[in-house]
């Protein structure tokens, strides 16, 4: 039976502390843990663009920041929850610590099939069980695939891929 965890509002702030005011675009998060993926489910509005004129419409660099906000808030939730094995080790001092220089993006892709209204929509992110690698002489590296899906009520709709990287892992340093 999946695990449901409603919006912390307190981790969602502390995540989002890092973000400019004009650009907390993510308002709530739901969280469902599974045995091998977990997901976050997000509700979002962008009153006006952090970087550049309204183009009227949810476009790549907001995908990314969107994917960033409701993402950390995953990772936060599976360090503080112990969501998954690979996480086990880490202390909610240890997110903060790395959230923005450990945390990588790898790779991105992202499609928009339909124009999303950026002043009210919704995402989901899914992560897949994590990866640790270690390879002799070099520091140790967990990696994730993820999916991402942004959608709004009038049929807009946008989807991706997102490999994370994350290093300095804690289990790893003293």
């Amino acid at each position: 039976m999946p695990q449901q965890l409603a919006t912390d509002r307190e981790l969602l702030d502390g995540v989002l502390r890092p973000y400019r005011d004009h650009s907390r675009y993510l308002r709530e998060a739901e969280v469902t843990g599974r045995p091998d993926t977990v997901s976050a489910r997000g509700r979002f509005g962008i009153a006006e663009s952090c970087y550049i004129d309204d183009t009227g419409h949810f476009n790549a660099v907001e995908f990314n920041i969107c994917y960033n906000q409701l993402g950390y808030y995953l990772i936060a939730k599976c360090v503080e929850d112990r969501l998954f094995e690979a996480f086990s080790t880490w202390t909610m001092a240890d997110f903060w610590e790395r959230q923005l220089s450990d945390v990588l993006i790898y790779r991105l892709g992202s499609r928009f099939r339909r124009m999303i209204n950026p002043r009210a929509f919704e995402g989901e992110v899914v992560f897949l069980e994590p990866r640790v690698s270690v390879r002799p002489g070099r520091p140790a590296v967990m990696s994730m695939e993820t999916t991402c899906s942004f959608w709004d009520d009038e049929g807009g709709s946008a989807d991706g891929t997102v490999k994370l990287a994350f290093t300095r892992l804690p289990q790893l340093t003293a």
